[in-house]
């Protein structure tokens, strides 16, 4: 029995593009062009990365169904999206782009079954591991979102932004403690 399956991990990718539109949404338009760092990405340019995160899973889970990604093209890929990247658009723009390829990769993710998600793929010569499973691979969506997640809230920080997972939080434990002081 897998406790831990397609719609598990649909609804857990929602839940993190959920929280990083809330992010994207409360960066105000004008702090797109915001750059943390020399030789970094932009607010925008983050975003419309993370938008594109579901596009390589897509390509090669729901498009191509590869069971191999010896000789798999990486370059073209890696071109495509960081052209993606300079196109940034309006924030609203930006906010569609990240709905959209949420909408797009959950729903394809929920359809799946376990013998799918079970399939192991080859990697490239000299990849590590030298196999995969595709419940791997797409759970591995969600965690290089986090990841840049984790930098838009820095980022927020640096604005002078308290991200809202933050402020949950805080007002939480104020709420204990007046219940505890009532």
């Amino acid at each position: 029995m897998n406790y831990y399956g397609a719609k598990e991990i649909a609804d857990s990718f929602r839940t993190v593009r959920n929280n990083t539109i809330q992010i994207a949404g409360e960066i105000p338009g004008e702090k797109y062009d915001f750059r943390a760092a020399p030789d970094t990405r932009t607010v925008a340019q983050l975003l419309l990365h993370i938008a594109n995160i579901p596009r390589f899973a897509l390509l090669v889970h729901r498009d191509q169904k590869l069971k191999s990604l010896e000789g798999f093209d990486f370059g073209a890929v890696i071109k495509t999206a960081a052209e993606a990247e300079q196109q940034t658009g309006t924030r609203a723009e930006i906010l569609l782009k990240l709905r959209e390829s949420a909408d797009e990769f959950a729903s394809f993710v929920e359809t799946l079954d376990d013998d799918y998600l079970g399939e192991v793929l080859t990697m490239p010569p000299g990849g590590t591991p030298a196999t995969r499973t595709r419940f791997d691979m797409l759970i591995a969506v969600k965690e290089h979102e986090m990841h840049h997640r984790g930098q838009l809230m820095l980022i927020e920080r640096m604005l002078g932004i308290v991200p809202h997972l933050t402020r949950r939080q805080q007002e939480r434990v104020a709420a204990m403690q007046k219940a505890r002081q009532g």
